[in-house]
């Protein structure tokens, strides 16, 4: 990586931010951490080269791109409007990229106050779970300027394998929104196939492989359904978050006037699931909910 590469400042090491600022290091970046935890700062530079700050607005000020990845609306509003925030530090002309799953309504507030401050914002959620951060394949949904996602491409590309812009501030979360609701419905239906195919005595091995290769295929088929079938769920996307992200859909599609119907039976799934004990299980725990109590 050549010198006159930009310093790169990342806020939030959690499952997924502490592999994709990894790959940043890995790629030759001068990379600045922040993470409200320490000792997981602390950890990240066990095992990467960079550096950590004290705050979001001392890793902000080291940097022209400032990455985020945090749990939810509230988290995004503390590291970027707090009085130690993002805002307060970053330099002008910097380009803030946030790749929390959170509202469109707060992106587009973000974005205001960063247009206030002379800074760029970018909405960019990803997908990909876990190990898509760890191997460096995540799909990133991006809202904004076409000119900001120029400048900072080549660093998204470290982590993402395919990066589209939507459309304005906002779109990059409304795709996601989308891509939540298709998974619910996927693993509900994944759920009631295989546990017809058990009851069926079915191979399940030979049903995945004769299924993605035909209209059934997806990647929770591929990579969920054997699991499923051998009811192991201790790894992956938790239901604690699925929830989260489901209750922003069902926000937006109430301003919107659109029946989300299949979406909230999952959900109303998932919330007994959580009451089993299930909450830090993999989304694909859904399939437990044809089990007797356990």
């Amino acid at each position: 990586m050549a010198s006159t590469s930009p310093v790169v400042a990342f806020i939030g090491l959690g499952t997924m931010g502490f592999p994709m600022a990894g790959h940043l290091s890995q790629q030759g970046y001068q990379v600045v951490v922040y993470n409200r935890t320490q000792a997981v700062a602390d950890r990240w530079l066990q095992q990467y080269a960079g550096s950590s700050a004290a705050t979001p607005a001392e890793a902000a000020a080291q940097a022209q791109v400032i990455l985020s990845c945090v749990g939810n609306d509230q988290d995004l509003k503390q590291v970027y409007l707090g009085d130690n925030g993002i805002i307060t530090g970053a330099k002008a002309g910097s380009i803030l990229v946030d790749h929390t799953t959170a509202s469109a309504g707060v992106a587009t507030e973000l974005a205001a106050a960063a247009q206030q401050a002379k800074l760029a914002f970018l909405d960019a959620p990803v997908s990909g779970g876990e190990a898509g951060a760890v191997n460096g394949c995540l799909t990133i949904m991006v809202g904004g300027e076409q000119s900001d996602l120029d400048k900072v491409e080549p660093i998204l590309q470290c982590y993402g394998k395919a990066i589209n812009l939507l459309g304005p501030v906002g779109y990059g979360q409304s795709c996601k929104m989308v891509n939540q609701l298709c998974i619910a419905g996927i693993l509900q239906g994944l759920s009631e196939g295989i546990s017809l195919a058990k009851a069926a005595n079915l191979d399940i091995d030979k049903v995945i492989e004769v299924l993605q290769h035909g209209a059934a295929g997806s990647w929770q088929l591929n990579n969920r359904a054997k699991t499923m079938a051998n009811n192991q769920f201790d790894f992956g996307f938790a239901i604690d978050w699925m929830r989260k992200d489901l209750a922003i859909c069902f926000n937006e599609a109430d301003k919107l006037g659109v029946a989300l119907p299949l979406a909230k039976q999952v959900d109303e799934q998932y919330a007994k699931l959580q009451q089993r004990g299930y909450s830090r299980a993999d989304t694909s725990v859904l399939i437990k909910q044809f089990d007797q109590q356990d």
